[in-house]
């Protein structure tokens, strides 16, 4: 029996005039979900012009793309003139598609299965990487502040530490090479991969979590890292499955040597991306909104974490960062110490923040003031 085939939609906007498709396009026949059938409007190669587009636009509400051309479609909205927002936003939800897929519980899990959705991950960090090839990481961060959000907290936590990951790396080694990067960005993205295993009634607890659960939760960086390497997934030549598999498993080992699971400590024995993943996973844990009651603006953030600075993360990478992070530094932004305890894996119902109160003591305190006699006259 023929496997049937999956579409994705496009928006007609997107759809570039007077130059050849990548990509067949098609509507969708049927008002009946169950019953969808998708029918070819245009060939892959053919020149569409402006009037097409507005003949499209009124004749289908929806343009879909088929699911084994979507590597092909996405390579074409690269090379388009559409801004980065809504580039970025395509590629999100592609992003999102592939996520959704490998973290699906009612699935029947398999290699073939896996393998099948890491690939086309491994083409949604290729166009991210082309689309940030000019952004900054402050740039970044104001992109992904454009950005809409969704319901499960790990896909889009996921997304926005694997574009963390590719401009951090970028900032680190300018020359860096785009296979180096596509590893980046995809480490990045796939860093909660152990979290397929774990249950979500444990993930998405906003409470305080048992001891119990918690011991649970720490145990997927080394679910993640057995399902990249023992369960013979494959994937593309392009990609060193152990250096995804690394920064999988090590990126909450802390600098100091006091993270899980091994406790690895230092360059020596944290491999260099899952430090670059740390700072990424941390930095959009506590500034982007989410399942979290308050979130943090930049200034106090970067004070927040230059407290993790040689504890928890990488001290040179943290400097990086934190010079292209463009930010006031200001006396009024209040001084926070975030828990050493805290956890970027954790769906927390508030961040487990304290405020640092300052006195300063009064320098005239205690001295006898000499008043000038003739002056009181």
């Amino acid at each position: 029996m023929e496997e049937k085939r999956s579409f994705f939609s496009v928006r007609h906007d997107l759809i570039q005039v007077d130059v050849p498709l990548t990509h067949d396009l098609y509507v969708n026949a049927s008002s009946l979900k169950e019953k969808e059938k998708f029918v070819r409007i245009f060939p892959a190669g053919g020149i569409l012009h402006k009037e097409d587009i507005e003949s499209f636009q009124q004749k289908y509400y929806q343009l879909y793309v088929s699911e084994d051309q979507r590597k092909l479609y996405l390579k074409y909205l690269v090379k388009s003139e559409a801004d980065d927002v809504k580039k970025t936003t395509v590629i999100k939800n592609a992003a999102l598609d592939y996520l959704h897929n490998i973290f699906e519980m009612n699935k029947d899990f398999s290699t073939d299965y896996l393998s099948q959705n890491i690939e086309g991950c491994k083409e949604v960090v290729g166009a991210m990487v082309d689309v940030l090839d000019q952004q900054s990481i402050d740039g970044l961060r104001k992109l992904i502040g454009n950005l809409s959000f969704h319901d499960f907290y790990t896909f889009d936590h996921s997304i926005n530490v694997s574009m963390y990951c590719i401009t951090i790396y970028k900032a680190l080694n300018p020359k860096a090479k785009r296979r180096e990067l596509i590893h980046a960005g995809l480490g990045g993205l796939l860093h909660d991969l152990g979290k397929v295993k774990i249950s979500t009634l444990i993930l998405n607890k906003p409470d305080s979590l048992s001891d119990e659960e918690y011991a649970e939760i720490k145990k997927h960086p080394d679910f993640g890292l057995d399902l990249l390497l023992n369960g013979h997934c494959q994937v593309d030549d392009e990609v060193d499955l152990k250096i995804v598999a690394r920064v999988v498993h090590e990126h909450h080992e802390n600098f100091n040597g006091t993270g899980y699971p091994a406790k690895l400590k230092g360059k020596e024995e944290i491999h260099l991306l899952a430090r670059v993943c740390t700072i990424a996973d941390f930095f959009d844990a506590i500034t982007t909104k989410r399942a979290y009651s308050d979130v943090l603006p930049v200034a106090e953030a970067m004070n927040t974490m230059r407290k993790f600075r040689a504890t928890k993360l990488d001290p040179d990478i943290f400097d990086v960062f934190d010079q292209h992070v463009r930010y006031v530094r200001s006396d009024s932004v209040r001084d926070l110490r975030l828990s050493d305890s805290f956890d970027p894996t954790l769906s927390y119902a508030k961040l487990p923040l304290e405020e640092i109160k300052h006195f300063e003591e009064e320098l005239d305190f205690g001295k006898i003031k000499v008043v000038d006699s003739k002056r009181r006259k």
